[in-house]
């Protein structure tokens, strides 16, 4: 089975993008025909500057790989290195109804976060489904976020494969309920546009100064506490082990804990957690050169795929 899924260089990552995607893209590279690219059309719909989207092509790329991308079984590239995406981008922009991209919730929640409302902001998930739909995609790991772009995508493909034959794979979403949304420090959704981000590889004093920020009630020491309303807990979920997370729970209900007791175990568990990688990291960065050569390499192997897919494309419509 296909898999591929894409990642916006529009920062540094953070533990979000990992619980949320990127730990799912490396344990289904096990089993399955990854296909993993660096999202950098994407990222320029929020004007980045060019230094920026740059280093943090370079950094995204060095993440994926310090944390466990196989790239002998993984195809990893950066979108822009494969052009037949924005061709293909334009034959699907030709059969999208106009309706269809307005009902998209993240142009509207992207233009109310202060985006410019731009043509490549709201004509997005076009260019999402050509990203999927060109390498014949069967599987797509998504946040919770970004189901309905993956239900556009069909819908997209649908169009197209009744207008002009059968042409597109059809893909379909993949998304682990319990990890969807990943809470920032200020309990919304942990977003770089939020400015509520814990970076994977930041300094682990800055990791213990932000988890100690993190947002909670107001309910006394003493008193019994609800774990499922705690984005404390939320997180300890996901590093802790379950017979520590047991233990939390028991705390958190009987009375007589702090949060900032929980805080200071989580802080210790992220750290713990991340440092195994930290190595691979800081190696990765005295070899840049190595870095783009995975890259290329990976291009070569997308751009092979895509050709085939768009050559079908382009005979349906009748441009060859």
């Amino acid at each position: 089975m296909r898999v591929l899924s894409g990642i916006q260089p529009s920062g540094r990552l953070h533990i979000g993008n990992y619980f949320g995607a990127m730990r799912q893209h490396l344990q289904l590279q096990a089993q399955n025909e990854g296909f993993y690219f660096i999202a950098d059309y994407h990222a320029m719909t929020s004007g980045p500057k060019p230094a920026d989207l740059r280093a943090n092509k370079l950094a995204v790329a060095m993440d994926y790989l310090a944390l466990g991308l196989d790239t002998e079984k993984t195809v990893f590239w950066c979108q822009s290195d494969v052009p037949q995406v924005t061709e293909l981008c334009w034959i699907l922009s030709c059969v999208t109804p106009k309706a269809l991209l307005e009902r998209c919730t993240t142009y509207k929640d992207k233009v109310a976060q202060g985006l410019a409302p731009n043509h490549g902001l709201f004509a997005y998930p076009v260019l999402q489904a050509a990203d999927i739909l060109i390498f014949d995609s069967n599987l797509v790991p998504v946040g919770a976020d970004q189901k309905q772009h993956i239900e556009v995508t069909r819908d997209i493909a649908g169009f197209f494969n009744n207008t002009y034959g059968e042409t597109f794979v059809l893909p379909k979403d993949y998304i682990l309920a319990s990890v969807a949304v990943v809470p920032g420090i200020d309990g919304r959704k942990m977003s770089k546009s939020y400015d509520n981000t814990i970076e994977i590889f930041e300094p682990e004093s800055s990791v213990k100064k932000k988890v100690m920020k993190i947002v909670t009630d107001s309910i006394p020491v003493e008193s019994p506490k609800d774990p499922d309303k705690c984005n404390v807990f939320a997180l300890l979920k996901l590093v802790a082990s379950p017979e520590e997370l047991k233990e939390w729970d028991k705390k958190y209900r009987q009375g007589g804990m702090g949060y900032g007791d929980a805080k200071k175990r989580l802080a210790e568990l992220l750290i713990e957690f991340f440092r195994p990688y930290r190595q691979k990291r800081a190696e990765l960065e005295n070899n840049v050169g190595y870095v783009k050569e995975v890259l290329k390499k990976g291009a070569e192997r997308a751009t092979a795929v895509a050709e085939k897919t768009l050559k079908r494309a382009r005979v349906a419509v009748g441009l060859e």
